[in-house]
């Protein structure tokens, strides 16, 4: 079993940064995809950001220029650094990632989710 503990949300002002993180621990072979989604009250959930094994980057056209994800497969650690947040950021963060392992093959696993809350 695979889980995934997500840290660091809360209330900034607009303008403002917030660093979130994502640790994932259990039986890990390898991580290819990590990534960060939201989900804002009374909408579908949505990617943000991405990140493969490699380290190439994907991101929502919304926060382009502001987020950056990164990632320590060391630590099997997935990082989304926030600024310039907006209102219109606000939501609940949470983390997917690709996990594989020789019993079970490879399979997503999701964090609980953590609140972010952007004052206008």
């Amino acid at each position: 079993q695979v889980q995934l503990v997500e840290s660091g949300g809360g209330l900034v002002q607009a303008g403002g940064s917030l660093r979130l993180s994502c640790a994932a621990s259990g039986n890990i072979w390898s991580i290819n995809v990590m990534g960060w989604y939201r989900q804002a009250p009374g909408k579908e959930r949505e990617s943000v950001a991405s990140i493969t094994k490699s380290g190439s980057t994907n991101y929502a056209d919304s926060v382009k220029g502001r987020f950056t994800i990164a990632r320590d497969n060391a630590r099997n650690t997935v990082y989304l650094q926030m600024n310039s947040l907006k209102f219109e950021d606000t939501a609940v963060y949470y983390c997917n990632m690709e996990v594989y392992n020789i019993l079970s093959g490879s399979r997503n696993y999701w964090g609980q989710g953590t609140q972010v809350t952007v004052s206008a």
